[in-house]
């Protein structure tokens, strides 16, 4: 079995050293500290988590609160993709994550009562209401923690760019023509709200009107639904010639709808989505979206947890972290005379 002595002489430091290190403690350099947890995982050494809690007065586990409205939040590409970067950037520094709910055996439980009995030293939220009450008691706790594209007082948050992300896709159909632009949004929240802001502030910028029927809902995620607003959008007496969709993924209804009628895409209708997903690099036609940097938003959402954990005593500014996005062009908006 690797012992702290051993790690200690590959790597030239004191015992006390390689314990502060392992330990995320301070009184070591950042560099000399990274080298010794590097050194301990490649020669597999394993602290003994019930010694490191008494020491540190940390669990080292990390509850984690991904499910939204459908209980989809282990199916949402976007988040899990958000949540992986999040748990590489955490065991790093010695974490483990804990996916939270609302029971321990056969009770059920608030997700206060969760954190304290598992002990947690933070939480990961996102994908879920924000505005729950459980949500609300557990922020207003103390615990630390750390949203994404929502902000709680008093605790740290990272957003994608969403106002900008949509100025670039309204610019973008501009740019090549388009000036009967549609947006499809997705439910009422805080993500929705900054995109619906990107829009109106493009449009506006451009000169564009917004005809009432041309902006509709849906949910994001959503392909039913996303294929019954485009339709509707289609059936319109002057229809868009582009159309915004909510997400990459509730795009597929939108595609099934314009196919449905008969159109073809770039070449009756053109459509940007939004996410950036691996998987629609393989679709054909390939489609143009707005790429989130999942693992930025989730390397500093892990950044600012730990930063909390360590100086949880400290007041704390809630201003978030705003992550920059960007335009992937695809093939599913073509160049049209202006419209």
């Amino acid at each position: 079995m690797v012992t702290l002595k051993d790690i200690a002489k590959q790597c030239g430091v004191s015992v006390a050293s390689v314990s502060k290190a392992i330990n995320h403690m301070p009184g070591v350099g950042q560099q000399t500290a990274q080298r010794i947890r590097d050194m301990a995982r490649k020669m597999g050494y394993l602290p003994n988590a019930a010694a490191q809690a008494l020491k540190t007065n940390r669990s080292f586990n990390i509850g984690v609160l991904l499910e939204d409205d459908d209980r989809h939040g282990l199916l949402h590409h976007f988040f899990v993709s958000v949540l992986e970067h999040f748990k590489m950037a955490m065991e790093e520094m010695g974490y483990d994550l804990m996916l939270m709910n609302r029971t321990i055996g056969r009770r059920t439980v608030s997700y206060l009562e969760h954190c304290r009995h598992s002990n947690l030293d933070g939480v990961f939220v996102a994908c879920i209401d924000f505005f729950h009450p459980e949500l609300q008691e557990l922020a207003a706790a103390g615990i630390p923690l750390v949203s994404i594209d929502h902000t709680y007082k008093g605790h740290p948050s990272v957003y994608s760019d969403n106002v900008e992300g949509i100025r670039k896709a309204v610019k973008y159909a501009h740019k090549l023509g388009h000036r009967r632009i549609a947006y499809i949004s997705g439910a009422p929240a805080g993500v929705t709200a900054r995109r619906e802001e990107g829009f109106r502030m493009a449009m506006a910028q451009l000169g564009l009107e917004v005809p009432q029927e041309y902006r509709v809902f849906s949910r994001y995620r959503d392909i039913k639904l996303t294929q019954k607003a485009t339709a509707r959008l289609l059936a319109l007496p002057t229809p868009p010639t582009c159309i915004l969709m909510p997400d990459d993924y509730a795009s597929l209804g939108g595609i099934k709808a314009i196919r449905e009628a008969g159109l073809r895409i770039p070449e009756d209708i053109s459509i940007i989505g939004f996410d950036g997903l691996p998987t629609f690099e393989h679709a054909h036609p390939r489609i143009c979206t707005v790429y989130q940097d999942v693992k930025t938003i989730g390397t500093e959402a892990a950044r600012l947890l730990l930063q909390r954990i360590e100086n949880k005593a400290q007041p704390f500014e809630e201003s978030p972290v705003i992550v920059p996005v960007r335009l992937v062009k695809g093939d599913t908006v073509a160049q049209i005379a202006e419209s």
